[in-house]
């Protein structure tokens, strides 16, 4: 059987159904949230905002499945998925999205693609 080095085992943390965090929450692993956090989240990994999961703040991660509130700016480099009882509240910037039916959304959405383009197309014109 092979050994796992460090770096291949993914670390999950989980805050559970009836925790408050006030403050940023910066992690290098799988975050899951069930309580609510106040505060802006950097996730190097996945997120899961389960259904009672609440953040009053932005979100930055590789990958995202929410199925309770965000009220904040999400800006997700991969997959951001929202289960029919998301509800969202502020912009979206991500690569790849999945909306199921019963989502509720509230901002704008981008995809990365277009941002760095316009991006390019505005340094470009500037030169």
């Amino acid at each position: 059987m092979a050994r796992m080095s460090e770096s291949e085992i993914t670390t999950i943390n989980t805050i559970s159904n009836g925790t408050i965090i006030k403050g940023d929450v910066t992690a290098n692993g799988d975050f899951r949230l069930d309580g609510q956090l106040d505060g802006d989240v950097t996730i190097n990994g996945r997120l899961v905002v389960g259904d009672s999961g609440l953040i009053n703040g932005n979100v930055v991660c590789q990958n995202a499945i929410i199925m309770g509130q965000v009220t904040g700016n999400i800006s997700v480099k991969e997959l951001l998925s929202l289960n029919s009882t998301a509800k969202v509240k502020g912009d979206i910037l991500i690569n790849q999205i999945a909306i199921e039916p019963g989502a509720s959304f509230s901002g704008t959405c981008r995809m990365i693609d277009e941002v760095r383009r316009e991006a390019q197309t505005e340094q470009q014109d500037n030169e």
